[in-house]
């Protein structure tokens, strides 16, 4: 195989509106995009770190990312792209995930329903935190687009307010009618964890993501074992090499986010482990452009997955790229024919 080449390119992605976490409000997020070439084919990738979750975040990983890239710069592609995966410190997951899926782009594409456009895949709609007036009109909003299941970001307003958003959005739809998830995003203490849980039991939820900061194993245990409300495993996972903490804590499920985790091969073996131990699980993007997303998408199509899953992010920004990626009726569909936008400038030949 011939030599390639890598470009590196940082971007800035802007958000439509003030989107809310437990960690603050973001207008903007950057992204860096990798791409491998041999002069005739191109491979796209995306690292997206965020702040208070990547442990690679700072506010400018160009020099950090390009580091971690030059190493290979002029090689020829490995047969397996883990040779140099392994070589990027694990400590750097969105960039494994950067290099893992433009190797993938440029030599060996999915291969799937979903990537072939025959298959589409349930999401979930995501509500944002906000003032309760904002959150009521995003409720409204993805319940006209025809979704079947919502999740609420919760832990940044009022308690009692958000008890009462799901309170209304009960009294309209049972949960056989609308599947309702949340995500404190580790915004309960462990003392009122349960408590909270309780109020939150009280409306048919699917399951609450994260309820308690990562990395208190001993409290997330004895959390879920009390069976208030299914619990599933988020930030916990981040930088988590042994699977052994996970299969101490034994949640009811986890949320698998391949730029948190290290990329295609880390998501798998995460499915691998949830498989032999009868644990659910579901697929997020973590905020990626439609590049990292359409990566994503196309390997949960390589499952045949019967829950909703987290990649509706790539409607977020006021400049995305395009892709063949679109939503209907909550579902995510892929157009294959459809040319993807590159972030890049096309080379010189």
């Amino acid at each position: 195989m011939s030599k390639i080449s890598l470009r590196f390119l940082p971007h800035e992605l802007l958000f439509h509106f003030e989107a809310g976490t437990s960690r603050g409000v973001l207008t903007k997020k950057k992204s860096y995009f990798v791409e491998i070439s041999d002069g005739v084919r191109q491979g796209i990738g995306e690292a997206g770190p965020l702040f208070g979750l990547s442990p690679e975040f700072s506010e400018d990983c160009s020099a950090t990312f390009e580091k971690a890239l030059a190493p290979f710069q002029g090689l020829a592609l490995p047969t397996d792209i883990q040779e140099w995966i392994s070589e990027i410190p694990f400590e750097q997951p969105s960039f494994r995930f950067a290099l893992e899926t433009a190797f993938l782009d440029f030599s060996a594409p999915f291969q799937n329903d979903f990537s072939s456009g025959l298959q589409k895949i349930p999401i979930n709609g995501l509500i944002w935190m906000g003032s309760a007036e904002f959150m009521r009109a995003q409720i409204e909003q993805k319940l006209q687009q025809g979704y079947s299941c919502l999740k609420l970001k919760i832990g940044a307003i009022d308690f009692d307010t958000e008890l009462s958003l799901l309170k209304s959005i009960r009294s309209r739809f049972s949960a056989d009618e609308l599947t309702l998830r949340v995500d404190a995003n580790g915004a309960f203490s462990a003392a009122e964890a349960p408590f909270k849980l309780e109020k939150l039991a009280a409306f048919d939820l699917h399951s609450i993501e994260q309820p308690i900061k990562a990395g208190q194993p001993d409290e997330m245990r004895k959390l879920i074992a009390q069976q208030i409300l299914p619990i599933a495993l988020d930030e916990e996972l981040i930088g988590m090499q042994d699977k052994s903490i996970a299969s101490f804590i034994d949640p009811d499920y986890i949320i698998l986010k391949p730029s948190f985790l290290g990329g295609i091969q880390a998501t798998r073996d995460w499915i691998d482990w949830a498989s032999e131990k009868g644990k659910e699980w579901w697929i997020t993007s973590a905020l990626e452009s439609n590049i990292g997303l359409q990566a994503i998408a196309q390997l949960t199509g390589d499952y045949d997955v019967k829950i909703p899953q987290g990649l509706g992010t790539g409607q977020l920004y006021t400049n995305n790229f395009a892709s063949g990626l679109s939503i209907e009726k909550g579902n995510i569909s892929f157009d294959p024919t459809f040319p993807r936008e590159s972030p890049f400038q096309p080379l010189s030949l």
